[in-house]
């Protein structure tokens, strides 16, 4: 457990108090709920490290490719920022509520120097139940025989919404590898035209309480007729059918993707922050 000058990440004898703090808000912490519940508290199979200042039912962060704060106060937040600044960065992005994820950037940034892009304000949705209008028939869960063409959409979803082309370092091989865990655990989505994806979504995280929603996707062409709406109310079905609750964030300033969601029957319940610091 990190204190003052802690060095330790939590570990198994902290299973207990983790799980009750991540519980306190489950749509907010099921990015880091998820890996938690899969893999424990190991930073070996977590693939990252589990922080708190204090108690972790009082502060929690998550440390690895992304830094998640979860629960601080400004001591605690002071405290996970000089965890951070004790040796490389290894994180490419800080995500969270956008009460503690801005804070702490403004802790790291004039260390890490200027962040390729701040996202301050994305509305943290869930819709608890099954959606509020009918779902696309035609969308299905995508097998690995349609991994070949789904890649190609999702790398083109992937450089819209990050602006990194997944391919670039190692030709897509590590994207390539996500989806396919993703597709082999049943939770990659899409509508086919012929050998064309036109609709596609991925449930990014799924905790006991909740599954989130990532990637959603229509083909430029297929734009202006509902696809995404409709396609998106059956992944949410997909969700509620195995008693979760459906959750997603998105960017304010993208109009037509939360007039989608709302007419799916989502809400916003918080707001969070993304900081692309790599």
């Amino acid at each position: 457990m990190l204190g003052t000058l802690g060095e330790h990440p939590l570990g198994a004898k902290d299973a207990d108090a983790v799980s009750r703090a991540l519980d306190l808000n489950p749509v907010a912490s099921c990015m880091v709920s998820a890996r938690v519940e899969a893999y424990g508290l190991s930073p070996r199979f977590l693939g990252g490290e589990m922080w708190s200042a204090s108690r972790p039912a009082d502060s929690l962060a998550f440390s690895g490719a992304n830094l998640m704060p979860l629960i601080g106060s400004a001591v605690d937040l002071g405290i996970f920022a000089e965890r951070a600044l004790a040796g490389p960065r290894i994180c490419s992005s800080i995500v969270g509520a956008a009460d503690l994820a801005m804070p702490l950037w403004g802790l790291l940034g004039p260390v890490w120097g200027p962040p390729r892009e701040i996202r301050d304000d994305q509305p943290l949705l869930a819709l608890h139940g099954y959606p509020e209008i009918s779902p696309d028939p035609n969308v299905r869960l995508v097998t690995m025989a349609d991994l070949d063409v789904y890649f190609p959409a999702a790398v083109e979803m992937f450089i819209g919404e990050v602006g990194i082309d997944p391919c670039i370092n190692d030709g897509g091989r590590s994207y390539r590898r996500r989806l396919a865990a993703l597709i082999s655990a049943r939770r990659v989505f899409a509508r086919f035209d012929g050998d064309r994806v036109i609709f596609k979504a991925e449930i990014g995280s799924m905790s006991r309480k909740v599954g989130q929603i990532q990637g959603v996707w229509v083909d430029p062409e297929w734009r202006g007729r509902g696809l995404g709406t409709i396609g998106t109310a059956a992944v949410v079905a997909a969700i509620a059918r195995q008693g979760r609750t459906s959750s997603l964030y998105v960017n304010s300033f993208n109009h037509g993707a939360r007039r989608t969601y709302a007419k799916v029957g989502f809400h916003q319940v918080g707001t969070f922050a993304t900081v692309l610091v790599d």
